[in-house]
């Protein structure tokens, strides 16, 4: 089957909602909070579905509202579960976000009576169709999920860069944040409400289920080669990119060596990335495991970890 047009914009949207994704995501994987990534993702549906009873229609502004509430919400609940509950943090997480994500389907499958909405694309996406709706903006037509997504980016850029020393301390020290007056709870819950609505505008693209790839693997894959935070940043922007871009591509040219006629994009984005974490696990320089078999035979022990410390993380 030939690359055409389409076939590049479906790229491009995921390439840029990849990148949208791995930049807040990282985030995540620094805090070890990556199951909230998933709980969020999943808990985001109530809330859509709210917006969808009271507007009646799929705008992305009440959309992106409902979301962050929804999110707010899951941390919210998650640390009152876990402190009031006294039960395990991620035992409160699983209860939060199922209970939220079967609301939601609940109340997504009602509004599909009443909306134009279709409860499978919310789950799974539907990043094929995305170049059949174009808006114009400017002198170009684009795709408008791709000026959503493209748009997330640039917010979420835009927030690490002028929080970057705040999300930065509080990410390796929040004592030390709280101390000097950087408010790590706001932080997190502004952390939380970014997450939330990366999401929403990731849902008809590639769903709430294949975004949590997204959120997590190229943060993960980043920090197996490097121990740096800005090029940790770009290095899992850089792996969500090139993941979107080769996932399509094998979504195209791999179905028909078996005999079958096509596959979902979306999907094979979530295995590329995947592909791609498998590969630096691997080789990585320090903390691949060739690496560190090469090191086991040459007899010098275990491989020393780099100083994670506040001073020498912070550190530019």
């Amino acid at each position: 089957m030939p690359w055409t047009i389409f076939d590049t914009w479906i790229a491009v949207t995921g390439m840029l909602c990849a990148m949208s994704a791995a930049s807040i995501g990282s985030f995540l994987v620094l805090r070890k909070m990556s199951m909230m990534g998933d709980a969020i993702s999943h808990a985001v549906l109530p809330g859509l579905a709210l917006a969808f009873f009271f507007t009646g229609a799929r705008d992305s502004f009440p959309m992106f509202i409902g979301a962050a509430v929804a999110g707010i919400l899951t941390a919210l609940f998650t640390q009152w579960i876990s402190r009031f509950g006294q039960v395990d943090r991620g035992a409160a997480m699983g209860i939060v976000f199922t209970t939220l994500f079967a609301i939601g389907l609940l109340l997504i499958v009602r509004a599909a009576d009443h909306v134009d909405l279709d409860p499978g694309c919310v789950l799974y996406g539907a990043i094929e169709l995305t170049p059949l709706d174009m808006v114009k903006v400017g002198l170009f037509e684009l795709p408008r999920a791709a000026v959503v997504n493209g748009t997330m980016l640039l917010i979420n850029l835009g927030v690490i860069k002028l929080l970057f020393k705040e999300l930065r301390l509080s990410s390796f020290d929040p004592g030390l944040a709280d101390t000097l007056g950087f408010s790590p709870g706001f932080l997190h819950y502004l952390l939380m409400t970014m997450v939330a609505i990366t999401t929403v505008a990731a849902f008809e693209s590639v769903g709430s289920i294949i975004v949590i790839a997204m959120l997590i693997v190229p943060a993960a894959t980043a920090l197996l080669l490097t121990r740096r935070l800005v090029p940790m940043l770009a290095i899992a922007c850089a792996v969500g990119a090139t993941s979107a871009w080769l996932g399509h591509y094998m979504a195209i040219r791999i179905p028909p060596l078996f005999g079958i006629s096509d596959t979902t994009s979306s999907g094979m984005m979530a295995f590329a990335v995947g592909l791609l974490f498998t590969v630096a696990w691997i080789f990585a320089p320090d903390e691949g495991l060739v690496a560190r078999a090469r090191r086991r035979r040459g007899g010098n022990g275990a491989p020393k970890m780099p100083d994670t410390s506040t001073a020498d993380a912070v550190a530019e």
